[in-house]
């Protein structure tokens, strides 16, 4: 996978995607990450990408021009994006079910917006995609590209040790994903479940499968119902749900 990333400050970028998965991916050519500076493409001595608002108002606006000029660049290099975005607090909710959607792209751009906004013209002309990370507002859209990049390249198929992992990972399936445990077997009091250890691999996947629900149920109900559950689930909520009935009866 191709990823051009437009962005003012391309410096930003040096420490995230320079270790871990993300380096050994570049490495081994499952990624490729450019990085374009908007500002090249600026029509003025100053390279300044701003101007203020037509009507008035508080901040300035990214302008359309140096953006189109970028996207019109890397169409350039031989590339067809599949998909050219647009961070934004105002896009589509960023889950995990998209990164899945965008990790079967060849080629993506992000676009990094900045200042009060970008013109609306990039909006309705030029981009095909606009995600938010959140419903909270940043000084730009560089962070939330990192997040994307991150979240995306880990799906690529070979970047992770075993595909499986991304599968089974919380949010892919709408669950959050079972307690995991490691060496040493005891720390500080505190010991493994013994069905860990017990090498019976059905009651392992059934121990699992059931603290699987009981997190969501707990920290994140709202996508049990998204969520494709069996009827052993439905059988293991109605009964845990039914001892908290008790329980509050009882107090």
């Amino acid at each position: 996978m191709r990823i051009y990333i437009l962005t003012l400050f391309p410096e930003m970028f040096a420490g995230p995607f320079s270790a871990s998965i993300i380096k050994r991916a570049r490495e081994r050519g499952l990624l490729e990450i450019n990085l374009v500076n908007i500002r090249d493409f600026s029509k003025n001595k100053h390279r300044t990408v701003d101007d203020a608002p037509f009507g008035g108002g508080a901040g300035m606006v990214m302008s359309a021009e140096p953006v189109f000029e970028a996207v019109d660049w890397v169409k350039g290099q031989n590339v067809e994006p599949g998909r050219i975005i647009l961070l934004s607090p105002a896009g589509r909710s960023f889950q995990q079910a998209l990164a899945w959607e965008l990790s079967r792209e060849e080629n993506l751009i992000l676009i990094c917006g900045h200042y009060e906004g970008v013109d609306e013209r990039v909006r309705e002309h030029l981009v095909t995609d606009e995600i938010s990370i959140g419903d909270y507002v940043l000084t730009g859209g560089e962070l939330p590209a990192m997040v994307v990049v991150d979240a995306v390249a880990r799906l690529i198929p070979g970047v992770l040790g075993r595909q499986a992992s991304a599968r089974e990972e919380s949010f892919s399936n709408f669950l959050l994903e079972y307690p995991q445990y490691t060496r040493p077997r005891e720390y500080r009091g505190q010991a493994v479940p013994e069905v860990l250890l017990s090498g019976h691999h059905e009651r392992i996947r059934s121990w699992r499968r059931r603290q699987s629900l009981l997190r969501t149920l707990e920290s994140r109900p709202d996508l049990l119902r998204k969520a494709s559950l069996t009827e052993e689930d439905k059988k293991i909520l109605k009964e845990v749900l039914n001892n908290l009935q008790q329980l509050n009866l009882e107090q």
